[in-house]
């Protein structure tokens, strides 16, 4: 349905009272990302000093000490017992120690404070080395060579590599502090900023928050009341479109549009209800006086064909009673259709004249009724039901009418011998009637074209099996005024099981379905 009146560009520039706002908050939120962003990186950049600087030069001078501890070891143990093993360990001891000095000069030229005194370490390191640790293990060893004179240059030259480590140490400490501050202190001003942005785009939003609302408020509630009025069908409901912006003044004016189209669309779709209405009073009309217009010549054919076949019983040609019998089988097939139309025509109505009913009864009679034609064929017709009754309130001849189609239908389509099981029982609140054959069943691809108006199988017409294809159309129409449901599976070659659900108390709009066994139920239109 098209809706006349000027729509509001979706495309166009944000109002001039809400674009300040979110300009404001955008660029609060773009400096808030920018505080926050060098805040982390600045952060980052101390952890990565501590983490690839300061940390990599410590362990190096761990390991300077660890083997120079060694290399002393080796020369005490030589200058002790004099032996031989000593030495090994002492050269292993020293090729460790040249390394791990290497390692750590090299670590601490990152750091300029601590460098010098690395430096200044490794000399020592190497002064004792030469002075002492190298000359003493180059002399016989043992308790006998002992001398106090070079025992005490030895201790000298350790005390000063102890006091120099010391102080490298203490330098590397306060280098970790040193980062671990900065990052501690460049992590808490990005934290204050970002609340202290986050303070003023809250305050920000609180004032455009009662700006909005001082000037939308009425407006949009009154759109609120009208949009309701309309929704109850008030034909006189219409907004104000002269307050608030211009963009719920566009929204006002554009509702009042709406509702003059919905007014227009409800007194244009009344006057169509109207046509209808009359159409299909006449359509029922014309098919209930055509069918009875049909009757009589009809019956007047079919008198006649009697009185010709008594007249000249016996005296005709082959030919002549084959033309004859066709002639008397179109006849039936013709006064079936009317029936049928009649049947569809008064189902249609909307005026039905309901009562309480026994299901199982109207079943058992239908039954009774089909017996003697299936018994012509040799077909069997089996029923289970309860003893109890089962009530729905129904409109007793119409639904007798759909239940004795279905059992038409069920002995119609099956072979010859064959079995036809009907079944009523109760489930929940509903009673479920189902219908079962063994005959031909109803071909896979026609099983959505079911319930519409002379649709008949494929299968059925190639085997001449007669009909006007409106017997499972009267039957969902009856149904449907019964608000129950038709369901129907069926597999080509296996047979057809028809069930029909009613409720014994409610009301539900019905419907046919159509399904293959091992499918679920599908609705047909």
């Amino acid at each position: 349905m098209a809706v006349v009146g000027k729509v509001v560009d979706p495309g166009r520039p944000v109002s001039r009272m809400v674009a300040p706002v979110i300009w404001r908050l955008g660029t609060l939120v773009a400096v808030m990302a920018g505080v926050s962003v060098i805040g982390v990186v600045l952060s980052m950049q101390s952890v990565n000093r501590s983490t690839d600087v300061i940390h990599p030069t410590a362990r190096a001078h761990g390991e300077v000490v660890r083997s120079l501890e060694d290399v002393q070891a080796s020369v005490n143990g030589w200058e002790v017992s004099g032996s031989r093993a000593f030495r090994v360990d002492f050269a292993m001891s020293i090729a460790e120690l040249d390394a791990a000095l290497v390692d750590l000069e090299d670590q601490s030229a990152r750091l300029p404070d601590v460098g010098p005194l690395v430096d200044a370490e490794v000399t020592r390191v190497r002064t004792w080395l030469t002075s002492y640790a190298q000359p003493r293990m180059a002399t016989p060893g043992g308790g006998a060579s002992f001398e106090q004179t070079r025992f005490q240059t030895g201790r000298e030259l350790m005390a000063d590599i102890v006091g120099a480590r010391t102080r490298v140490d203490a330098s590397l400490e306060e280098e970790e502090d040193s980062a671990h501050s900065a990052a501690l202190l460049r992590f808490r001003v990005t934290i204050v900023t970002a609340l202290l942005l986050m303070g003023i785009s809250w305050i920000l939003i609180g004032r455009a928050r009662s700006k909005l609302l001082s000037e939308l408020s009425e407006p949009l509630l009154a759109l609120e009341k009208v949009v309701q009025r309309m929704l109850r069908n008030d034909p006189e409901g219409r907004a104000a479109d002269h307050r608030g912006p211009k963009e719920v003044r566009a929204v006002a004016r554009a509702l009042n549009d709406f509702a003059d189209a919905q007014s227009r669309a409800r007194a244009v779709e009344g006057r169509i209800q109207d046509e209808l209405h009359v159409l299909d009073s006449a359509k029922d009309d014309f098919v209930s006086n055509v069918s009875h217009e049909l009757r009589t010549p009809l019956t007047t054919i079919s008198g006649y064909l009697e009185m010709v076949a008594d007249e000249f019983q016996g005296q005709l040609e082959p030919r002549h009673d084959r033309m004859l019998e066709a002639t008397r089988r179109n006849v039936t097939r013709l006064r079936a259709l009317i029936d049928d139309l009649l049947a569809l025509s008064k189902a249609e109505q909307r005026a039905s004249d309901l009562e309480p009913a026994d299901v199982n009864q109207m079943v058992m009679d239908a039954v009774t009724d089909i017996r003697m034609t299936a018994a012509r064929r040799g077909i069997s017709v089996e029923v289970s039901a309860p003893d109890d009754p089962m009530m729905v309130v129904s409109d007793r001849a119409m639904l007798y009418r759909a239940f004795l189609n279905i059992l038409t239908n069920a002995v119609k389509f099956s072979h010859d011998q064959g079995s036809v099981d009907v079944t009523v029982k109760r489930v929940r609140n509903r009673v479920e009637i189902s219908v079962r054959d063994h005959g031909i069943g109803i071909p896979k691809a026609e099983l959505d074209r079911l319930g519409t108006r002379f649709f008949r199988a494929s299968n059925a017409m190639s085997n001449e099996i007669a009909g006007t294809g409106l017997g499972l159309r009267i039957v969902q129409t009856i149904i449907d005024r019964h608000a129950g449901d038709v369901i129907i599976e069926s597999a080509e070659g296996e047979g057809t099981t028809v069930f029909v659900r009613l409720r014994l108390h409610g009301e539900r709009t019905g419907r046919i379905e159509a399904t293959t066994p091992g499918r679920s139920d599908q609705p047909v239109s």
